[in-house]
């Protein structure tokens, strides 16, 4: 009986096909990355430092994007809501504007909290967000509409950063909010038992 007690206690670790399966890729070897220097929703500034001792998923994008983003935040939004209340505290989803030239403090500050309360939206000096870009694999680029209006194509990819600040892996579209939560306890379960 207790055996089988400590078998419902112990989380079930994915195997990286299972993981692959659920949209989860992960590096063989956590990666580090420079150069992170951003400013807040909230005009504080967001550096490595603010990575360290939790969990952060990246998600590239921008305000003014039709689709994409606000799917994306919203699929954010629904698997922070249905993690425990722990595994939030361990937890920060963090946007990353792609559109500095738009995107100021003040339109991230009315765009981010709206999908949840706790996420950050940030932004920064487009040679910043390009270095980034091409560190954790996020292709994107500037597309003219006309004269005076562009968009932005961009991955959909969820970057998963570890508590030491490393690029761990990401999730790949279709995103789908529980499929990530398993993985997501999966690779941090995983990562605690290798620690």
């Amino acid at each position: 009986m207790l055996a089988f007690v400590n078998k419902i206690n112990t989380q079930h670790i994915l195997s990286p096909q299972e993981l692959m399966d659920n949209g989860a890729v992960l590096l063989e070897t956590p990666r580090k990355f420079s150069g992170l220097e951003l400013t807040d929703h909230r005009g504080r500034l967001f550096t490595s430092t603010n990575l360290q001792g939790k969990w952060t998923l990246f998600f590239f994008g921008f305000t003014s994007c039709p689709d994409i983003c606000p799917t994306t935040m919203s699929t954010a939004a629904n698997l922070y809501e249905s993690l425990s209340s722990e595994d939030q505290k361990l937890l920060q989803f963090t946007m990353i504007s792609l559109d500095p030239e738009r995107d100021t403090t003040e339109k991230l500050a009315q765009y981010v909290p709206y999908f949840n309360k706790d996420f950050i939206g940030v932004t920064g000096n487009e040679y910043v967000l390009m270095s980034l870009g091409v560190q954790l694999n996020i292709p994107y680029s500037k597309v003219s509409l006309g004269e005076s209006d562009y968009t932005i194509d961009h991955s959909g990819n969820v970057v998963i950063i570890n508590p030491y600040g490393h690029y761990h892996g990401f999730f790949r579209p279709p995103l789908d909010p529980e499929r990530m939560k398993i993985s997501l306890e999966s690779i941090m379960s995983a990562f605690e038992k290798q620690k």
